[in-house]
This record gives structure tokens, C-alpha cells and sequence, in this order.
């Protein structure tokens, strides 16, 4: 925000925030404001403070120092809910919905009392038709939200906060699980909703998207703000240099030599699972010394080809062979043993116990193997030093091995559980959305361990929803539609457009 704007635009400042963890400052004389009708972009690095500050916002941290001031009134500290009161809303990154109920009930849920006779479902409806037709959040408000697609999931989550009253609206990386498509859709929704006054924090690493939604961004490092740029002034370039501190190169990887194939799929095939795609007779090879890219929109089969790789799940029909061998029995623990390393797509759900230690995380899967056991007892000495060398090692930011993982920042999470997969020297590496809600220093960090694991003989199955992603690093590339797998292309033989349309199904139709 300019100095020339007036006093009366500022629908939020914060003031001298401070917030300590032990000897960890979270959060160190953090100050800036929110104009009305603006869309502000918070960048910083995992672990930057942004979430510790947006939880002191909420009332769900009470800060050591400083003020929190909403349309010029002081919140009271550590009051959850007052924030909510005074207007402010806040979709997160891990949706919050009743997958049992639908749109309405979700939407309406919490906004009246228990005891009241029936919900007003008309005047509810009603309401949310209104709110969907004036911001362009079109949703069916009976639908349940089992049978909701990611992007019209979020829909509802900022339904929830506008049929609150929210003039602020927080957005905690709000692209992480969308389409490109969907992406555009929340982009103009945002621009219509602050055209109509509503504010908007805007959180999130893809710069990109901070250069094309926001006007103006505040930078986040170690806690302090390390900088503020109107966003018409800046770049990409610019914006990553400020939030790391130094000059950032994102990796651009040679060809690999591609040498034995490591695992196999012949015409391997799972049933679909709910609204969930699944394989439809597939072949794939896996090849030392060799990334191999998939593409595709979320749900056609990337999750089942995962469970397959990683062990999860034994193919229904078709034939897996690993080190030239058909696979007989497959399991999580076959595929330990055979060399699989597993970034899995969900570090929340399946890659990590949150209430578990970070020492009992990043042993999680060498248990078994003996390394970190005598005589069936836990050596915690062994496994502390193997934590404490996965942390230094991925500059993992966190109060210690000891600490809860559910402490941790998505990305710090994510880093150790990297750490956990290559230490393991695996033969084959699945990594399934492995920089997913990362920011660029930690990306380029994650895309260069993979790269250098290549190098040194591993094969890599890259899968991501980032096409941009897929491009630099895969040396081939398949895309997923509907539980089918393209061809593959090798690097440099298909533009983005022609991916786009095997995407959409449409390479899978000509080629027929």
C-alpha cells in the first residue's frame, strides 16, 4: 500500500508482531496493512513465519507484542472467533468440509444456533444462488460434497467465508491442488470479488501467480519482512532473490543415460474407486539412470499408479517386474525391499504420523530392515543421529529432532521426508508431487536431488501436475487420461499444447 492512500482504504494493519517458540522467534516486529479492494501477495520460504502469523491473526496464537487492528479496531489477543466477527475469512490449503453433507449445509453450518427449528434451507439457498451469480462461484448448493471436484470444493470454501460477511478474505495456497483451468477460474472470481471491495491476502509460492493476481507483495524471511514491492515493479527474478536471500537458478538437467530397466508394468490394471480413475491396461518402464515424467490432470490414474509403485495397492490384471523378475506378492514392505524410495503425494495422510516425533518419522520405513533395532529394541541414539543428519543435510527448519512433525511447515515436512526416501539409497525413486506447496529455494533443492539420484543410477518416476515441471526435468514424458497412459515422448518432442490436448483426452481418441 502507497503512502498517498488514505487512512480510511485500510481495512487491516498489523503492528510490531512478535512471536517466540523457546528459543525460536516465529515471528519478529512484523508490521504491514491491507487496503480495501486489494489483493496483497505474502511470499516467504517454508518456515518463513506466515502461518504463525496468520494463526496470531485468528486468536489461535496469542503474540508476545504487537496489535492486530480490523476496519481501525484492536482484536483482543488469543479470542478465536474474533477475527471471524470482525469480517475476516480464511480458506486453507487442506479443505475443512463434511464430505457427508451438501454445499448448503456445509455453507450454513456453525451460522446459527443448534436449538433454532430447522436450517432456513430456502433462505440459504437463496442466498448462496446470489453469492454464487455475483462472484462466479458456480456450484450446485444440493450436491454433496463427496461428489465435489477439487476446484469446486474450493468453490464452496469461499462461499462458506462471503455468506459470513467476510470483507477480508486469506487464502493459504489456494492453487496447490487445482488445474490450470481452475486456477484461471479463482483468478477471475478474485478479480470480480475485489472489483465489489473485498480484500484479499493472498499466500502462495508459485510467483507466477503472485505476478498475475496481486498488486502488491510483502516478503517474509527468518520471520522478518524482508520486503515490500508494488507488483507492477518487480519480477519473478526479483521476488525469489528477496524471499531466499541470494540469487536463485532453477536446475535445468542434461539428458540422462538410460541404462537396465529396473521395474516394469505390462498391461497392468486396477478398477476405478469412486470417483477415483484407474488403470486401464498399462505399460511402463522404468530405466536406471532415467526421470520419467507424468503428466496429467488430477484424477485419471496418478494415484493408482502410484499405489502400484510404491507397493499400496497389487495390480489387478497385467504383470509387474521388478529386476527382470515378475512380482508375485507386492506390498508396501515388498517394495521397501526391492528398492523403492516413496515421496508420496500426501505428506499429511500417507507420508507422515503428525503426532510422531521427527526422529520417529524419518525411521518410519528402516524399521523393519534392522537398521535403527538390536535385538528388537529401538537404538534412539542411532535414530536421533540419522534425523539430525536428514535435517542438516535438507535444512529442514524446526525446533529440533524431538519435536512433533505437525509442527513443522508443509515444506520443512516435505524436506524430511525426502531426506527420509533418498538416505535409503533407493534403486527407484516414486516421487509423487514431491514440490507441491514448496517454495523456490526448497524447489529447486528438491529438483536437484532428484537429478543428481538419476545421475547416479536411480530411476525416477516424476509425477506432478505442474507441466512446467514435468518439461524441465523428465528426460520422457507419458501422459494420464482416464486411467490411460500416452506413449512415450522424449524430451523436447512435444510442445505444451500438444501435451494439453493428450491431457484432454483428445491424443488418446486419435490415436485410436
Amino acid at each position: 500500500m502507497t503512502q498517498t492512500t488514505a487512512a480510511q482504504d485500510v481495512v487491516l494493519r498489523l503492528t510490531g508482531i512478535t512471536k517466540r517458540f523457546g528459543k525460536l522467534t516465529a515471528n519478529d516486529d512484523i508490521g504491514f496493512a491491507l487496503a480495501r479492494g486489494e489483493v496483497l501477495a505474502l511470499l516467504g520460504e517454508n518456515g518463513a513465519g506466515k502461518t504463525t502469523l496468520m494463526n496470531i491473526l485468528f486468536g489461535h496464537y496469542t503474540a508476545d507484542a504487537g496489535t492486530v487492528e480490523i476496519f481501525g479496531e484492536t482484536l483482543p489477543p488469543g479470542a478465536p472467533g474474533a477475527a471471524l466477527k470482525a469480517g475476516v475469512g480464511m480458506v486453507h490449503q487442506h479443505f475443512t468440509l463434511a464430505e457427508n453433507l451438501s454445499v448448503t449445509e456445509n455453507i450454513v453450518l456453525g451460522t446459527q444456533s443448534l436449538w433454532r427449528a430447522g436450517l432456513g434451507r430456502a433462505a440459504a439457498r437463496d442466498r448462496i444462488a446470489a453469492l454464487s451469480r455475483d462472484f462466479g462461484l458456480a456450484v450446485d448448493p444440493d450436491a454433496r460434497v463427496r461428489s465435489l471436484s477439487v476446484g469446486e470444493r474450493q468453490r464452496v470454501e469461499i462461499l462458506k467465508a462471503l455468506y459470513r460477511d467476510a470483507r477480508i478474505l486469506i487464502l493459504d495456497e489456494p492453487t496447490a491442488v487445482l488445474t490450470p483451468q481452475e486456477a484461471d477460474a479463482l483468478f477471475d472470481t478474485l478479480r470480480r470479488a475485489t472489483a465489489q471491495g473485498l480484500s484479499v491476502i493472498f499466500i502462495s509460492h508459485k510467483l507466477h501467480e503472485v505476478m498475475a493476481i496481486s498488486q502488491r507483495v510483502i516478503v517474509l524471511r527468518h520471520g522478518r519482512v524482508a520486503g515490500e514491492v508494488a507488483t507492477a515493479d518487480t519480477d519473478r527474478h526479483k521476488l525469489a532473490e528477496m524471499m531466499v536471500g541470494a540469487e536463485v537458478a532453477l536446475p535445468h538437467p542434461g539428458l540422462g543415460t538410460p541404462g537396465e530397466v529396473l521395474m516394469e508394468l505390462r498391461g497392468v490394471s486396477l478398477p476405478a474407486q469412486g470417483r477415483r480413475s484407474g488403470l486401464a491396461g498399462i505399460d511402463l518402464a522404468l530405466r536406471a539412470g532415467q526421470i520419467t515424467g507424468i503428466a496429467g490432470v488430477s484424477g485419471n490414474g496418478q494415484s493408482a499408479l502410484a499405489d502400484v509403485i510404491g507397493g499400496v495397492t497389487a495390480p489387478a490384471g497385467g504383470a509387474l517386474v521388478v529386476a527382470g523378475a515378475e512380482v508375485t506378492e507386492w506390498s508396501p514392505r515388498a517394495a521397501l525391499d526391492a528398492g523403492v524410495g516413496r515421496i508420496p503425494e500426501d505428506r499429511h495422510a500417507t507420508g507422515s504420523i503428525a503426532d510422531f516425533t521427527l526422529t520417529e518419522n524419518a525411521v518410519l520405513e528402516a524399521y523393519a530392515t534392522g537398521q535403527f533395532s538390536r535385538r528388537g529394541w529401538m537404538d534412539w541414539r542411532a535414530a536421533r543421529a540419522h534425523a539430525a543428519a536428514i535435517i542438516t543435510t535438507y535444512d529442514v527448519r524446526c525446533p529440533g529432532p524431538e519435536a512433533r512433525i505437525r509442527l513443522l511447515s508443509g515444506g520443512n515436512m516435505q524436506k524430511l521426508i525426502l531426506g527420509r526416501a533418498l538416505e535409503a539409497a533407493p534403486r527407484i525413486i516414486l516421487a509423487n508431487q514431491p514440490v507441491r506447496g514448496l517454495d523456490i529455494g526448497a524447489l529447486t533443492y528438491v529438483q536437484e536431488r532428484l537429478i543428481a539420484a538419476r545421475d547416479a543410477g536411480a530411476a525416477v518416476l516424476l509425477i506432478s501436475e505442474d507441466l512446467d515441471e514435468v518439461l524441465a526435468l523428465s528426460d520422457v514424458i507419458h501422459v494420464m487420461s482416464a486411467g490411460r497412459l500416452s506413449p512415450a515422448f522424449p524430451r523436447g518432442s512435444m510442445t505444451p499444447a500438444r501435451l494439453g490436448a493428450w491431457m484432454a483426452g483428445q491424443g488418446f481418441t486419435d490415436a485410436a
